[in-house]
């Protein structure tokens, strides 16, 4: 069953198409991995999807649950279950970890907030008082950004680039807490260039040029790590059937 659908939705930014006539239906509960080559739209659809600002003035329609979602704002959106954990995790100058989490979660109580910690390997008698500030690592921070997902229990929940700017331990820790989500019944898309990463998903899309090329399981969709390009219409595809990859 589509919990969120994406219905022929085209997106231009000054002047210039992000997102070219794109259509993609996310199962309720499944684990999605959104891929394709720098530039391909990627981040693009998940901050559509949010309704951040800048990234609202569409043509075509996104349906969650059913329910048209394209005139809500970004906090009513979050409130429905959608959720977008950043590239770039946010720094909070004077706020404390257990106040960031509640922030997200204000029916968190301590105990949840040291749940969630724990389950991504931050100690709770190290990290509920500490500041979010730049003493965090990168590492750290993806993984406290994780946390509050986990503390908030969202239905629809988009990761972009998890891997980014931390080492193979921490990602281990992600990628649990992709399993602990995926336990809650979450539906979870992963906005990833890694095959490592696209490997935790069940299903895959691939993105060019902000268009949709290429879905099916995610094992249809590893030829395109392997040849860093699949056949595809793209106007930058050179005679040999392949493109450049930066597009």
């Amino acid at each position: 069953m589509g919990i969120l659908e994406i219905d022929n939705v085209t997106l231009a930014i000054e002047g210039k198409k992000i997102l070219d006539s794109l259509s993609i239906d996310f199962w309720e509960g499944h684990v999605h991995a959104i891929v394709g080559p720098n530039g391909a739209g990627k981040s693009t659809l998940a901050f559509t999807i949010m309704g951040l600002e800048g990234y609202r003035d569409i043509d075509g329609d996104i349906r969650y649950r059913d329910e048209p979602i394209t005139s809500l704002d970004v906090d009513e959106r979050a409130r429905r279950g959608i959720t977008l954990a950043w590239q770039e995790p946010a720094r909070y100058e004077g706020l404390s970890v257990q106040s960031f989490i509640r922030a997200g979660a204000p029916d968190a109580d301590s105990e949840t907030v040291a749940e969630a910690l724990e389950q991504v390997g931050l100690p709770p008698d190290e990290y509920m008082g500490r500041a979010v500030d730049d003493t965090l690592s990168g590492g750290e921070r993806k993984k406290l950004e994780l946390a509050s997902i986990l503390a908030m229990r969202p239905r629809f929940v988009m990761l972009d680039e998890p891997d980014s700017g931390i080492d193979v331990a921490s990602l281990e820790k992600i990628f649990e807490g992709i399993d602990l989500l995926r336990g809650y019944g979450a539906t979870v898309v992963l906005i990833t260039h890694s095959m490592t990463v696209m490997q935790q998903a069940e299903h895959a899309f691939l993105l060019c040029g902000g268009a949709l090329v290429d879905k099916g399981p995610m094992k249809k969709i590893l030829p395109y790590f392997e040849q860093e390009c699949i056949p595809c219409g793209h106007k930058n595809v050179p005679d040999g059937g392949g493109n450049d990859g930066d597009e």
